[in-house]
């Protein structure tokens, strides 16, 4: 009975420092962050206006903004890893990112693996296609073609909303946009701001929004159990809102402020 109380014991001991050290290490990415004076952030480069390739081949957007906000707010110098949908989160997982600032949503599914910073810019997600396509709800999409990037809430979106859609998955966005520009599919799943930044860059483009599918605001993602990180983002992101910030990297690539962005 002695034999088996000890045998308890020790593994209970072993089990709470196994506990102990992996809090340790979870906790310390901010503090790992502080030290290397350096964050490496995921950012989108294909994903206008939110993340891409300017004239002068370096990335701009807002979440390039954002991620330049967060580097100076923290004191440290900003390493931009360039992502795609598919792999924002796994980045994360994997430790190729501290965080990812990449138009991402909030999700059940991704809360499981990841942690979220308060909002820091609007987004809405909507099908759209040409002007005389005779689509306006949901049961309209079933037997239609619809582009959308793998893993992203568009697609989740549209498969949730529109289980009879005939759905073209791409591993980007880019990939995703040139399906409907090049007459590969009758629809695209995309950001209503994306949209709206096609619509400029080639006025000429057939295009109109069809269906909307949700707002969905963009989030930072975080590896899981890293509190004091994410608490230290949420302060510099209310901080930006209350002294303006937010507002004019919003109206600098949406032409419009961030309205009320959820906590």
């Amino acid at each position: 009975m002695k034999r088996l109380s000890l045998r308890l014991m020790l593994s209970a001991t072993a089990a709470l420092l196994t506990c102990t050290s992996f809090a340790a290490h979870a906790d310390g990415l901010l503090e790992k962050i502080e030290k290397s004076h350096v964050i490496h952030i995921a950012v989108p480069t294909d994903y206008a206006p939110y993340g891409f390739v300017g004239p002068d081949m370096q990335p701009q957007g807002i979440d390039i903004d954002s991620a330049r906000l967060i580097a100076q707010k923290l004191g440290v110098k900003l390493d931009l890893v360039p992502v795609t949908s598919p792999n924002r989160v796994a980045y994360l997982q994997t430790g190729k990112a501290d965080i990812t600032i990449s138009s991402l949503g909030k999700t059940a599914e991704r809360s499981k693996v990841i942690d979220y910073s308060i909002a820091y810019a609007p987004f809405f997600d909507a099908v759209f296609g040409k002007k005389d396509l005779a689509v306006s709800n949901f049961d309209d999409l079933n037997g239609k073609t619809i582009s959308a990037t793998k893993a992203s809430m568009q697609d989740q979106e549209i498969s949730d909303r529109a289980p009879k859609a005939l759905i073209q998955r791409y591993d980007d966005n880019s990939a995703t946009i040139q399906s409907f520009l090049s007459g590969q599919v009758q629809m695209m799943a995309i950001g209503t701001t994306v949209a709206a930044a096609i619509k400029k860059d080639h006025p000429n483009v057939d295009i109109a929004l069809k269906v909307v599918l949700s707002n969905s605001p963009c989030y930072i993602g975080v590896p899981k159990g890293n509190p004091d990180l994410v608490n230290k983002l949420n302060e510099i992101i209310r901080a930006a809102k209350a002294d303006g910030t937010i507002k004019a990297i919003s109206m600098k690539w949406l032409g419009t402020g961030p309205g009320d962005l959820p906590e």
